[in-house]
């Protein structure tokens, strides 16, 4: 570690430095990220972006009292460094080390866990308001990056600024992308203004800004005016906020620590809410992330093989054990498909690479639609291309489909309509921990009429469960986890088979055997394995690979009436999910109708393996699946335990 950084403790030795020591600080804490994170895999690009942007909001304000809000909030890696967190990188994002997101559990400098985009516009409203009501008077900072000033919360919350009577700055970090290339509109208002920006002109905005900035007897928008009149290139950046009523500073450079300490200061003595607009590079210090920001978005583990260029890295995505995973399956397949279908259409929501679709995107570029960090966007414009008698699939993560729960609702299951949802990072997902487990999309997905949930179990069950989907006529979800697809011996006979909706498959049959693991999706490996482990203690087990949690094949619960007991297991949360349909299928059969001997003691028989009800960190997904006992040995010691009952 480098003499400046060894110095830095907290923010307030920070406040020690002078502004070329600033400078200095920034080109070692880039070299700290960039060696923490080619050792533990992290958040590159977005990272090395707004390092002089942090250190210069941190020079100023006073965080341990004061309020900074992140949006996306994977880019708080140099806020942590200098917040007293800088010697738990050593594990970063691993089970004992600091999360790749803010956490209060953490710092007293971190107000919310956020891993999701558009919200620190509106919790700093809210915190704005909550301080007025109860007299406190503290600085609030909502820093907005990586596009999502695009999503429509954030939109929502700066139509509401207007209730805020105090100070409330919105730091706007434009650096043109998301994960991939920021789409839209708004977008390319941006772009068309950051490409018509020269370095002087960002200088001299900021040089102007300082000049006419709010002294005694004259209010922002006074100073507002002044500036535009001094600044002809601004025009166009400020239009899109006065619209909305919004003070606009700007655009100026993200890197120029110096002026950026100026500006801070001038800005946090407003008593309006304001924005200024910064220009930042994504990537910046090393050359494969800044010309490859996307693939330096989240990366793992990587090795740099000329430390003085960064000009060749090798990055190790996934050990090299010739297996794809779900995603690289799926995002073939549907390429395959379209191929044949020229219907089939496929739309992400800034997640092109990381949902398999680079190579659908490359083959059928008018078949393709990024709408940008918009999810509920996403599955309305696929319910009306739906309507329109095409074949939308809507390719997102778990936990950001989350966001669209009423469009799904509204516009798809109501209406009936044949939207494909391929629904990744399904369950645990890793080192990103709980803002980013996909562990409710069964839950909030099977409650609703007309929805078939399918999840595969292999490479063979995801190509089928594609070609069913997109056959089937209706709303159907397929979901699948970060992960290898299973060994080839892991393959069976049955998974094989075409779907049939509604209708498990037989992936073992023991010989007289009294307990039944029903699996569903990707952990039908583990079920199997729990089998062979029952086998070895004299257990017979049969394993079925359950497919679908809607509709539920109604033999699952026939197994009962036989003298079996049950185990489901699933890669998500045991409430709400396949389990607990097939416990609501069993009651509605055993409680139902003429009663019989013995029904009161049927649902005694089945047994409910998934996450627990609670919130579980970052660290390895099979140590996660562990933790959540959806593993081998948990399933076999479950089964024991529920035949000696």
């Amino acid at each position: 570690m480098t003499e400046l950084l060894d110095q830095i403790d907290s923010p307030d030795d920070l406040k020690k430095l002078s502004a070329p020591q600033l400078k200095v600080l920034a080109d070692e804490i880039r070299r700290f990220i960039l060696s923490s994170v080619a050792r533990t895999g992290g958040h590159l690009a977005s990272n090395l972006g707004v390092v002089e942007l942090t250190l210069a909001l941190h020079h100023v304000f006073d965080f341990k009292k004061d309020k900074l809000l992140w949006d996306v909030g994977h880019q708080c890696y140099t806020h942590k460094i200098i917040t007293g967190r800088k010697d738990k990188f050593k594990l970063l994002r691993k089970a004992d080390g600091i999360s790749g997101f803010p956490n209060p559990a953490e710092s007293e400098y971190d107000q919310f866990t956020v891993g999701h985009a558009g919200t620190a516009i509106a919790t700093a409203i809210g915190m704005a308001l909550g301080q007025t009501r109860q007299k406190e008077n503290t600085k609030i900072v909502a820093l907005v990056g990586d596009a999502s000033i695009v999503n429509g919360v954030s939109f929502e919350a700066l139509n509401n600024l207007g209730l805020v009577k105090r100070q409330l700055l919105i730091v706007l970090n434009d650096n043109s992308m998301a994960i991939d290339p920021t789409q839209g509109a708004v977008a390319k208002y941006f772009s068309k203004i950051r490409l018509s920006q020269t370095y002087e002109d960002l200088r001299k905005t900021t040089h102007n800004i300082l000049e006419h900035m709010p002294v005694i007897g004259k209010t922002v928008d006074e100073a507002v005016e002044r500036i535009k009149k001094g600044i002809r290139m601004v025009l166009p950046a400020s239009q899109m906020f006065e619209s909305l009523n919004i003070p606009y500073f700007g655009p100026v450079d993200g890197h120029d620590i110096g002026p950026l300490i100026q500006l801070f200061k001038a800005l946090a003595d407003l008593e309006h809410p304001a924005i200024l607009h910064v220009y930042t590079k994504k990537g910046k210090g090393f050359h494969p992330a800044g010309t490859q920001p996307s693939k330096f978005h989240s990366t793992g583990p990587f090795k740099i093989n000329n430390h003085k260029s960064g000009e060749c890295v090798e990055v190790e995505t996934a050990p090299k054990t010739g297996r794809p995973t779900f995603t690289n399956v799926f995002g073939r397949h549907l390429t395959e498909l379209a191929e044949k279908d020229e219907k089939i259409l496929a739309i992400s929501s800034a997640m092109c690479d990381g949902t398999g679709l680079v190579e659908f995107r490359r083959k059928f570029g008018d078949r393709f639609y990024d709408v940008g960090i918009a999810e509920s966007a996403a599955v309305d414009i696929a319910a009306g291309l739906a309507r329109s008698g095409l074949k939308p699939v809507v390719c997102i993560y778990s936990t950001f489909l989350q966001r669209s729960f009423d469009q799904i609702f509204q516009e798809v299951a109501l209406q009936n309509l044949p939207v494909v949802f391929c629904v990744d990072r399904a369950g645990f997902v890793g080192s990103d921990g709980p803002t980013h487990h996909g562990l409710m999309d069964i839950g909030y997905l099977r409650m609703m009429p007309n929805m078939v949930l399918m999840a595969p179990a292999d490479e063979t069950e995801t190509k089928l469960a594609l070609e069913f989907a997109l056959s089937e006529g209706k709303p159907v979800v397929i979901r699948y986890p970060k992960d290898l697809v299973p060994k080839e011996k892991s393959v069976r006979t049955a998974c094989a088979k075409p779907f049939k909706l509604g209708k498990s498959v037989v992936a073992k049959k023991g010989k007289d055997s009294a307990i039944a693991i029903v699996s569903y999706g990707s952990v039908l490996t583990e079920a199997l394995e729990a089998a062979e482990l029952l086998d070895r203690d004299g257990i017979a087990a049969d394993v079925i690979n359950a497919r679908f949690a809607a509709p539920i094949d109604e033999k699952i619960v026939q197994l009962l009436e036989k003298g079996k007991a049950i185990i489901t297991v699933e890669d998500h949360t045991a409430a709400c999910g396949f389990g607990s349909a097939v416990l609501e299928l069993a009651a509605s059969k055993t409680m139902g109708g003429k009663q019989k001997t013995g029904d009161s003691n049927k649902l005694n028989n089945i047994r409910v393996l998934g996450a627990p009800r609670r919130f579980i960190k970052h660290d390895t997904r099979p140590t996660q699946l562990s933790q959540a006992g959806i593993n081998a040995e948990k399933i076999a010691q479950t089964a024991k335990d529920l035949l000696e009952k």
